[in-house]
Order: structure tokens, then sequence, then C-alpha cells
């Protein structure tokens, strides 16, 4: 079985959402933010392995661009290629 190297690739907009949204939970409690972001990168990590495992978008046509759920917050992906998965954004669902 051949080992596949799958890149994550974090476009602009979600880097931005995502230092927003560390930035608001550091404001009322600094570890809280910090375990949310090593808690996103651990699910970066498997999402490298399965890349199927989120759902199919509810945000888009396209069954490559699929939705992962982390503690209230929708991350949409797509996923490009074999080998590259591409982070769109992040925001709560109560605010699309």
């Amino acid at each position: 079985m051949e080992n596949r190297v799958i890149r994550l690739i974090r476009n602009r907009k979600f880097t931005i959402q995502l230092q927003n949204i560390f930035r608001f939970i550091a404001l009322d409690k600094r570890s809280a933010a910090i375990d949310f972001q090593h808690d996103i990168d651990a699910k970066f990590q498997l999402l490298k392995t399965q890349p199927m495992m989120g759902r199919v978008s509810l945000y888009a046509s396209d069954e490559k661009v699929r939705d992962l759920i982390h503690n209230g917050y929708t991350i949409v992906y797509e996923i490009k290629d074999e080998q590259t998965i591409c982070i769109l954004e992040i925001f709560k669902w109560q605010e699309k």
C-alpha cells in the first residue's frame, strides 16, 4: 500500500477568520483558545488521512466541498485532487 502525502492549504479567508475566533476566545480564557487551536490542528491531521470525513457541504453544490463541524463552528474545505485539500472558511453556523 502506497503512502500518500496530502497537502493542506489554508486560504487567506480561513486564516483571518480563525485568527478572529482565536482572539475572541482568548478574551475570555487564553488556555481555551490554545486548546481550540490544538483541536483544529489535530482534526486537520486526521483530515489528511480521511479527506471524506466531513459531510457534503450545505453551502456548495459540489460533492468535493465538505463541512467539518468543530465546537459549533463549520469548517468548509474542498478536496482539490488526491494530494490537495484547501481549507476555505470557518464560521458559526448561526452566522451564515
